[in-house]
């Protein structure tokens, strides 16, 4: 049977005269090089980029730029593993013109440039904003769990942090027991160290439980509930089938026509409550539209948020057992028009902090429960005169878990204006959801590659993710508009 035969690896080969006939005028990699040669990269913020006065010479910063872009794009984050490419790879030396930096100063630039990463990221969806890949009619926003660079082990709550000193004094009180002992037969300790090595092994402990003790006060100081010791800003949080992984919950906000992500916004918080407004105004922003709806799983069921979505333009379809009626701040006072409401929920207005009952009544800073770290709000004059029983408390109240130290009694209610709403469910968008939102998160930890995190520290997993999605949206666009077109864009804009 006849078989493929390869060529001599003696045989002389003429090769293309140029590298560039090496790369085909659909390459993907021209689009990276066309569109980062167009940015100017001192307006976005990045740092060290002009040349070297004295010493020796530095590599361009666009440069190091499509090396990262490029590496995102094809599963190949690691600088060490980038470096490696710069040396084989025929589309990276045709990219970075046959320079090949070394893995410390390709990690130095994206360690150095957080913030300019996303603005990059923002960038090139004002770009692709133009040509239409953005629906601006329906975002959707969920979050997903990335892995950290910190072990479950590295991280402490204050029962674990007493566990491991009760622990360390138990070891403690042995030694030291062994110390007063002069019977060999009656301390197994003694027969293996001496008493100077026991006092050595004591004094090791006695760190040990004052890094703890240094650890419980901390987590007291700052009111957390947890600490990590290798990157400090990430967070035990729990995963599907009841595991947990200490990580970042990343927001994402994807526009429903070609599922691009219009914004994210990376957070260290152990749920998704509280994130919608925030989130959706962001990418609001950046599409550069007065309104737009937005959709989200039952995890964003805030009447809080929901109504910040509704004071801002947004308009919000969560996930709800039922309707829901609040009262929010408005531009024209309509408390004439409110009516009793069985469905009704309390808002609460973090710039004035005062609470909104369902009936238009304001709720007022009452006591702050340090056990709970809850406020609480109420009114009970206002209780007292109204119509609807909507507890079956004597008095209706509110509370808001917060930090101590963001506990205040000062509040203002100047000039405050109210409206009732009604937010209804609607079906039609709600099933929309899963397909809009949760196929980017799937795509970026699979076919990407990007499950974890490589960098510690809040900012710089900023930075990270802006290189991944900035990465998936860009291979949408080509793979939506094609290589040339995009190019020939990028080059007359």
């Amino acid at each position: 049977m006849n078989i493929i035969k390869g060529e001599d690896r003696d045989q002389i080969t003429l090769f293309p005269d140029t590298i560039d006939n090496y790369i085909s005028d659909d390459n993907p990699v021209r689009v990276i090089d066309a569109y980062i040669d167009s940015l100017d990269l001192k307006k976005l913020g990045f740092v060290n980029i002009e040349p070297n006065k004295v010493g020796a010479p530095m590599y361009p910063a666009k440069t190091m730029l499509k090396i990262y872009v490029y590496g995102y794009m094809n599963k190949i984050r690691s600088s060490r593993k980038l470096e490696n490419e710069t040396i084989r790879n025929v589309e990276m030396m045709w990219l970075t013109k046959k320079l090949t930096p070394d893995h410390k100063t390709i990690s130095r630039f994206r360690q150095n440039n957080p913030s300019a990463l996303k603005n990059v990221f923002k960038n090139f969806n004002r770009l692709i904003s133009k040509l239409g890949l953005f629906g601006k009619e329906l975002l959707a926003v969920d979050g997903s769990r990335f892995k950290a660079v910190n072990s479950k082990e590295n991280n402490y709550n204050q029962k674990k942090i007493a566990d491991r000193i009760q622990r360390l004094d138990q070891k403690i009180n042995t030694y030291m027991e062994s110390l007063d002992k002069n019977d060999e037969e009656e301390s197994n300790v003694d027969k293996k160290f001496s008493a100077e090595e026991i006092n050595q092994i004591i004094e090791g402990l006695n760190e040990q439980k004052k890094q703890y003790e240094d650890m419980a006060a901390k987590l007291e100081e700052t009111e957390e509930t947890q600490i990590s010791t290798v990157d400090p800003d990430a967070r035990r949080m729990s995963r599907k089938y009841g595991n947990t992984d200490v990580g970042y919950n990343i927001q994402t906000a994807v526009d429903s026509k070609y599922k691009m992500l219009a914004e994210f916004d990376v957070t260290n918080s152990i749920t998704d409550y509280g994130h919608l407004s925030t989130t959706a105004e962001k990418a609001k922003e950046l599409l550069e539209v007065e309104s737009i709806k937005t959709t989200a799983d039952k995890g964003y069921d805030s009447a809080t948020d929901i109504a910040e979505c509704l004071m801002n333009g947004i308009e919000p379809h969560v996930t709800m057992d039922e309707d829901i009626t609040i009262c929010i701040e408005a531009e024209t006072d309509e408390r004439e028009k409110i009516t009793t409401q069985s469905n009704g929920r309390i808002v609460y207005i973090k710039d004035r902090n005062i609470a909104i009952c369902p009936m238009g009544k304001i709720l007022y800073p009452s006591s702050f429960n340090k056990k709970k770290k809850e406020a609480r709000f109420l009114n009970k004059k206002a209780c007292n005169r109204c119509d609807s029983k909507c507890c079956k408390g004597k008095h209706k109240f509110f509370s808001k878990r917060m930090k101590q130290k963001d506990w205040s009694k000062s509040y203002n209610d100047q000039d405050l204006k109210i409206k009732q709403v009604t937010v209804k469910r609607d079906l039609s968008i709600l099933k929309k959801r899963k397909a809009i939102v949760e196929h980017p998160f799937g795509t970026i930890k699979r076919a990407f590659d990007s499950g974890y995190c490589l960098t510690k520290g809040l900012n710089n997993v900023v930075g990270e993710f802006s290189l991944t999605f900035l990465a998936y949206n860009l291979k949408r666009a080509i793979n939506i508009l094609g290589s040339k077109q995009l190019v020939e864009v990028i080059t007359t804009l």
